[in-house]
């Protein structure tokens, strides 16, 4: 019984760390987007994009809006948007996508993280250029013609439309098409669950379950930092 016990508190702690991470992300590119565009949602496309976000993963309706209100207070922190490249163990490609008020210290973090999880930190050019950079929309697939929507959705810069394990629609675009696909939905009265921007492989790489381990465990140590936004990588 005490074994048990230990097992449901350990996930629950694990489900708590990893909510927690989710809201403070959401918290900081809440700040970045109030910032770059004001606290208006209607007029700011991020910002939208980021509440969506924050219901998504529950993050209670008071949290959004006290961080949107304290978003341009004197005390809040100013963010920077930083791409960090490098690779795992056995030749695997890492993307570190960070948020942070102290690119020192952030940049000082990321390259331990490397160092002690058997990997490097390359340059600024060295792993991007193996992925595409894109924006993602989750859509509820309730009263929507995939068929439909594939053909409505091209001139917007549709590049892939499928589904995930859940069975939701996820709409792909490039990168600088993302305000178009955002405003091409809302003018279809489609609110997306949630969108990002994301960097899909080009091509993977296949590892066995012990070199996949390695990966998983500089995977998991890169997104333990509270600058570490996204971590993406080309293994299959």
């Amino acid at each position: 019984m005490g074994r048990i016990f230990e097992v449901r508190k350990s996930t629950m702690f694990a489900r708590y760390d990893r909510m927690a991470k989710q809201f403070s992300r959401i918290g900081k590119e809440i700040v970045i987007a109030v910032k770059k565009g004001g606290t208006d949602p209607d007029t700011n496309p991020m910002l939208r994009r980021v509440i969506q976000n924050g219901k998504a993963v529950n993050m209670p309706k008071d949290r959004i809006e006290s961080a949107i209100k304290n978003a341009l207070g004197k005390d809040t922190s100013n963010y920077d948007e930083v791409l960090y490249e490098g690779y795992a163990p056995h030749g695997i490609a890492i993307l570190v996508v960070t948020a942070t008020d102290n690119t020192t210290r952030t940049v000082a973090n990321v390259r331990s993280h490397f160092n002690k999880g058997g990997g490097s930190l390359g340059n600024s050019g060295s792993v991007a250029f193996m992925f595409k950079h894109l924006g993602m929309f989750k859509l509820n697939p309730a009263g929507l013609s995939a068929e439909d929507l594939e053909l409505e959705l091209i001139d917007a810069g549709l590049e892939e439309l499928g589904e995930d394990a859940e069975g939701n629609l996820i709409v792909r675009c490039g990168f600088t098409d993302f305000g178009n696909m955002q405003k091409a939905l809302e003018e279809r009265g489609i609110t997306p669950i949630s969108s990002e921007i994301e960097w899909i492989p080009e091509n993977t790489v296949s590892l066995n379950e012990e070199q996949s381990e390695d990966v998983f465990k500089l995977i998991a140590r890169v997104e333990e930092d509270d600058d570490v936004q996204q971590v993406f990588h080309n293994m299959a």
